[in-house]
């Protein structure tokens, strides 16, 4: 049926959200229940125990965020009873399979009543172990397209992805799927049940060996890097997250399926309120650790694109391809929902606005002292970065060492530690090297189209906008993005 309002495909819509907790799920889910109360019912799909359990979470980590507030506004002394109306909190775990849901009366009442999935659970670890981040992001997709397979009015599947699934690929990377066995080095084999062998015979060798908790962690940790490299990928994050999209193109039958690729997804840009934000995201690490006073040089290409887009766009890219693609199988469509070719920003902009809101707005330490910045000396490479670690840290170190003899062996401790600390820099510098050095533009052909289908049907493009020409990222980073930073993240 052609609809020619987005609210009204909403309306009466049953929804199930994966990773109900997670910052872009909640900002979904309130986007849905504030524009179309009507809906019939979200589904928040959490890690949990129980359903005490997850009725907590959904209280302490969803409702109760300032997030929601708008939304009570508008319900006032309702609220309450609408949340209970409109939200069921589902325990479960995308790494089993039926999402590890146990109770059976509410899995049939998932089968009988979802009309649309949105899978947003995953881990966004760069380093995360490979266990882990293979059966959430990889095997978690296959199961999540399983599941809808069981659905019987399911109309659309919505897979949550990252743009940077293209690894290090330089200059406009297009839209294009990752077919089975692709791989990024040209090197063929890649098979996903392969990978899953390797990882069971490894954590079987070192329970055999008696491996400590945090031995098999380092290894998997380890594990997951060396993976990810082998195939062509930087880290285990985007590699699993690829083979996730492998899953989902080459299982996925007649499944109406959309894949959603955000790049660096940032606080909110409109709504429910600008500059909701949780958590440290990725660029955000380095903006706390400026803002903090411990950020005495930064490694990167200043001149290099930092593709950025709030969260709001993000969660309204989904609505809109829902609807777009509801019913509609064939081919999945790929949406790279980004700014780095329609309004970029560059590494430098952002420094310089960090600089002149922390100088005009510097964070008060423990101590009630202000915390005074200034420019940060930028290292455009890896050997100039560890130029300049060796100059500055490890010889200053070994020389205080030496000097004092009589206190060697009581300094030993502090050098050991101390390298150690430098050593762990240097492996996270390594695993975020290809992102302060890209060289790749994305490719937003399809979603620009989108748009314009959305526009030409005439639907709410006021309501469930996502065009990054909209935002001055200078004006959107000093007066949203920091200030709300320092208020929801800062401790």
């Amino acid at each position: 049926m052609e609809l020619d309002s987005i609210l009204k495909f909403l309306e009466n819509k049953a929804i199930l959200v994966t990773g109900g907790a997670g910052f872009l799920a909640k900002i979904f889910a309130e986007k849905v229940l504030r524009s179309q109360p009507n809906v019939k019912k979200v589904y928040l799909l959490l890690r949990a125990a129980d359903n005490k359990s997850a009725s907590l979470r959904l209280q302490n980590e969803v409702i109760g965020k300032d997030l929601f507030k708008v939304v009570k506004q508008k319900m006032g002394a309702n609220f309450n009873t609408f949340i209970q109306e409109k939200v069921t909190v589902v325990p479960g775990d995308i790494t089993c399979e039926d999402l590890a849901i146990n109770e059976s009366k509410l899995k049939e009442e998932l089968w009988s009543d979802v009309d649309v999935i949105v899978n947003l659970a995953a881990t966004t670890n760069f380093d995360e172990r490979y266990d882990a981040s293979l059966y959430l992001n990889t095997l978690g997709a296959k199961h999540v397209l399983d599941f809808a397979k069981k659905c019987k009015h399911l109309e659309v599947l919505v897979q949550v992805s990252t743009a940077y699934v293209s690894g290090e690929t330089a200059g406009l990377v297009k839209e294009s799927p990752y077919f089975m066995g692709d791989t990024l080095n040209g090197r063929p084999g890649l098979d996903i049940e392969a990978e899953k062998r390797l990882v069971e015979d490894k954590l079987a060798e070192l329970q055999a060996e008696g491996a400590t908790a945090d031995t098999i962690k380092l290894s998997m940790r380890d594990m997951g890097l060396e993976r990810a490299k082998h195939w062509g990928w930087p880290n285990v994050y985007v590699f699993t997250k690829a083979l996730g999209e492998m899953v989902l193109l080459h299982e996925k039958g007649d499944i109406p399926v959309v894949i959603i690729r955000p790049t660096i997804v940032t606080s909110t840009y409109k709504e429910p309120f600008p500059g909701w934000v949780e958590g440290i995201r990725t660029i955000d690490s380095l903006a706390v650790a400026y803002g903090k006073g411990r950020l005495p040089c930064f490694v990167g290409d200043p001149d290099s694109t930092v593709d950025v887009i709030p969260a709001d766009m993000v969660a309204n890219s989904i609505i809109v391809a829902a609807m777009i693609h509801a019913n509609q199988p064939g081919n999945p469509r790929i949406y790279q929902v980004g700014s780095s070719v329609r309004n970029p920003t560059s590494l430098t902009t952002l420094h310089e606005v960090a600089y002149q809101y922390f100088r005009r707005h510097p964070w008060i330490n423990k101590d009630g002292k202000p915390v005074i910045v200034s420019h940060v000396r930028v290292l455009g490479s890896m050997a100039s970065f560890k130029r300049y670690l060796t100059l500055h840290y490890l010889l200053p170190l070994k020389a205080l060492e030496i000097a004092n003899i009589a206190f060697c062996q009581s300094f030993k401790g502090t050098f050991l530690e101390q390298s150690r600390k430098i050593n762990h820099v240097m492996r996270l510098i390594e695993i975020y090297r290809p992102y302060l050095f890209f060289k790749g533009l994305y490719d937003d052909s399809n979603t620009e189209k989108l748009r314009m289908a959305a526009k030409d049907r005439g639907l709410e493009t006021d309501i469930f906008y996502f065009d990054p020409k909209a935002v001055n990222w200078e004006d959107y980073f000093m007066n949203t993005h920091l200030p709300c930073l320092v208020k929801y993240v800062f401790k």
